[in-house]
């Protein structure tokens, strides 16, 4: 028997839409589920990175196979409050489904596993090995709360990890990777009736985004992941396509690096010359075109514009490799079988890697291409207005990840 009822299990998910997390506070979902697990004899503790932002740790079991689970606390911001059909922070059920930002990335999945943990222990179900919950901060920025796991040997003992990262109905073993660049370009001042006596920051990093676009349109048709093999993803996804959309471009954009320059600004006001421009590049890199050789790219046109009298220099505040297993493993069987089990979707799951970053870059950091690597999750419209999650498949993965885990350790 169930521990906890389905209406308890929604207003968790509830509780913890309803705080706040974007981008910072999620100490208060920390120390929300320290206090939900404390009631269930689970031990956890917070690890703190700075007044507002902590990471919780809690584990179950003893032993081995030690199988990390991990979710984020933060959300991106819900954007203007007007377009959302119900307040982004109060769950809502509306014909089926759950509304909230966060609803579906990623507190649905987070507060399935939380869930799942005090239902293994309360059942005594785990006989063997140990449960490490991992809840983290800052994933959708910089990843700083999986970095400090890492650095911290949090993750040094685990045997397999599963992240519950909104997928469903596809069951995930490999990503890309995700840089963010800052370049800043510096110039002088002066009245734009007079522009000579100044120096324009805003012409050299246009001719600089202009030099990487090229690069880059050269380099989109030569790299293309042998390693990654998103066959599977293209099929599953093509016919969901607008008539519109280009299959070739979709099937690039999947397959190999991408570069995006997604932010540029300059400039105080239209008669002075520009003293400074920023402009900011998210690359999603691939292993036959990983971070490193994204790193000579900029470095070689950042210094050709120094050469020819530019002063532009970079920040690199986002450095995830991509996470390259090969799915052939246990975890990865066992996680399709209990789906097919578990759920009704007239497809079969399809086992595949996304295009989507995850905290498994800095939690596998030291890990090989055979370590059992899973993400699965419930929610649909991630970073959207009017995420949400399925409530029938918000419940059953509570189920679908107690009967995973507890199948995984006993039969490791």
């Amino acid at each position: 028997m169930s521990e906890l009822t389905n209406e308890e299990k929604i207003k968790i998910l509830s509780d913890i839409v309803a705080i706040k997390t974007v981008n910072d506070n999620e100490i208060e979902v920390a120390k929300y589920f320290q206090e939900l697990f404390d009631k269930y004899d689970i031990d956890s503790h917070l690890d703190e990175l700075s007044k507002t932002r902590a990471n919780l740790i809690a584990s179950i079991g003893s032993g081995k196979p030690v199988i990390g689970v991990s979710g984020h606390m933060d959300v991106v911001d819900e954007g203007n409050h007007n377009d959302w059909t119900h307040d982004p922070f109060t769950l809502t059920e509306d014909n089926g489904y759950l509304y909230g930002r966060g609803a579906a990335d990623m507190k649905s999945g987070l507060a399935a596993l939380a869930i799942a943990l005090i239902e293994i222990k309360k059942s005594n179900s785990l006989k063997k090995g140990t449960i490490k919950f991992m809840a983290t901060v800052g994933e959708e920025i910089e990843q700083a709360g999986s970095k400090q796991l890492y650095d911290k040997a949090y993750t040094k003992d685990l045997d397999a990890l599963l992240i519950a990262e909104p997928s469903y109905p596809s069951l995930v073993y490999a990503h890309k990777g995700s840089m963010d660049f800052r370049i800043t370009s510096k110039g002088k001042s002066a009245h734009s009736s007079i522009p000579f006596l100044g120096k324009n920051a805003i012409t050299p990093l246009i001719t600089f985004i202009d030099n990487i676009n090229k690069e880059y349109e050269q380099l989109k048709e030569t790299t293309k992941s042998n390693s990654l093999d998103y066959s599977n993803m293209i099929e599953g996804l093509e016919d969901r396509l607008p008539d519109n959309i280009n299959k070739e471009d979709f099937k690039d954009a999947i397959e190999s690096l991408v570069i995006t320059n997604s932010v540029i600004s300059g400039g105080n006001q239209v008669n002075s010359v520009p003293e400074y421009a920023i402009a900011e590049f998210n690359v999603r890199t691939i292993p036959e075109y990983n971070n490193e050789k994204v790193k000579k790219l900029f470095e070689k046109y950042l210094k050709d514009a120094n050469k020819n009298g530019a002063d532009l220099s970079q920040e690199i505040y986002l450095d995830l490799d991509p996470v390259v297993t090969t799915g052939q493993n246990n975890l990865v069987n066992l996680g399709v079988k209990k789906a097919k089990k578990h759920f009704k979707y007239e497809k079969t799951f399809i086992t595949s890697p996304t295009v989507a970053v995850t905290d498994a870059s800095n939690l596998l950091r030291d890990k090989d291409e055979s370590f059992p690597f899973l993400m699965f999750g419930p929610g649909e419209g991630p970073h959207q207005v009017d995420e949400r999650v399925n409530k029938e498949i918000y419940l059953q993965f509570i189920d679908y990840y107690i009967d995973l885990l507890t199948s995984y350790t006993n039969e490791y």
